[in-house]
């Protein structure tokens, strides 16, 4: 049986909320905590593109999370894999 596209958008979606709650962890630990302008600049797009971002609503790219993962000092894989952290530790 094919997956119906509404699952393939419904799975998408779940992972896009995902990373982007990794993300917003990520930031919240720097400190002093990072903002979405930081955000913003790091990835090259609009404060409210980032905002987007960050809330889920639209994806990250790739080439986005190997940026954040650099600039918030950590292995991109945690950024796709919640459970990373905390079997590293």
């Amino acid at each position: 049986m094919v997956p119906c596209m509404t699952d393939h958008a419904t799975a998408a979606s779940s992972v896009a909320a995902d990373v982007a709650a990794e993300v917003r962890a990520g930031m919240a630990r720097r400190q002093p905590p990072a903002t979405a302008g930081e955000l913003a600049t790091v990835i090259d797009v609009t404060p409210h593109t980032a905002g987007r971002r960050l809330s889920g609503a639209i994806p990250f790219t790739v080439v986005e999370l190997v940026l954040i993962a650099n600039w918030l000092e950590i292995p991109p894989a945690e950024l796709l894999n919640p459970g990373a952290r905390s079997a590293a530790s």
